[in-house]
């Protein structure tokens, strides 16, 4: 919507998609997905190679309902990835895989994680996609879940920054490679922004940024008023908190890909 696209994208996997739909766009995300393999099957949930797969199933059909354009649209889309919190999340800390998959330390998981991203990334741009808003990783830390005695878990917020670092630095010199020649990529700082709003909380006009508004032990009934959270539940952002770091990325998009 802040794109002045539409205000939603249908899932890629709808049965019918109208015409004025597929060349507007559509969505190919899966909650609790991931771009480590291990994500989507412990969460058994589509796989990145499912997602590439509909992403030529999508081409396919705009071809036939907009031929002529069917290229430029693909080339002049802004493809929005946001791939790493569930892997950290949950494949890293929650779960012995990488260690099993000889990936011993935070760091070597940081760099396999980024090398995935770039490879996912370049299976859509061998389709023709040339424009990437990438998103970094949200403060794990801060996040209700994560939390030790109500204060941001500093190992946790430590591994989001080394990640989005590694990431930061791939959006940058990317494009300069010729697997990628002609593309633009911007980085989507989410850590940043949405850390400003859990330290200054109030200015936002939320009342609270410790505790979801629903589904922990503090909030078993959900909260009757979600917009005074930054945190949904344990892990989500609320719809308020979404919406207040969007006006700012949504710039940041806007120039980095003109």
């Amino acid at each position: 919507e802040g794109l002045g696209i539409k205000k939603t994208l249908p899932a890629a996997r709808k049965l019918f998609i109208p015409p004025s739909d597929l060349k507007t766009g559509v969505c190919f995300a899966s909650g609790g997905a991931g771009v480590d393999p291990v994500t989507s099957r412990l969460l058994r949930v589509l796989k990145p190679s499912d997602q590439i797969s509909d992403y030529k199933k999508y081409i396919r059909k705009l071809k036939i309902v907009a031929p002529a354009r069917a290229n430029s649209i693909i080339a002049n889309a802004v493809y929005l990835i946001s791939q790493g919190n569930n892997d950290i999340g949950i494949s890293f800390f929650m779960t012995r895989s990488a260690f099993m998959r000889g990936i011993v330390t935070s760091n070597m998981y940081t760099t396999k994680l980024t090398g995935w991203n770039k490879k996912f990334m370049k299976q859509i741009y061998d389709q023709g996609a040339r424009k990437f808003a990438v998103m970094g990783v949200i403060p794990l830390g801060c996040l209700p879940m994560t939390r030790v005695l109500g204060r941001c878990n500093f190992f946790a917020n430590l591994l989001a920054e080394n990640y989005n670092g590694k990431l930061r630095n791939g959006v940058k010199n990317w494009p300069r490679e010729a697997g990628f020649r002609g593309s633009k990529f911007v980085y989507v700082d989410m850590y940043g922004t949405l850390m400003d709003v859990v330290k200054n909380y109030r200015r936002y006009g939320f009342r609270n940024a410790n505790n979801g508004c629903c589904c922990m032990p503090t909030a078993i009934i959900p909260c009757v008023n979600p917009h005074s959270h930054v945190f949904y539940d344990f892990v989500h952002p609320s719809e308020k908190a979404y919406k207040t770091i969007s006006k700012k990325l949504v710039q940041d998009i806007k120039r980095g890909l003109a």
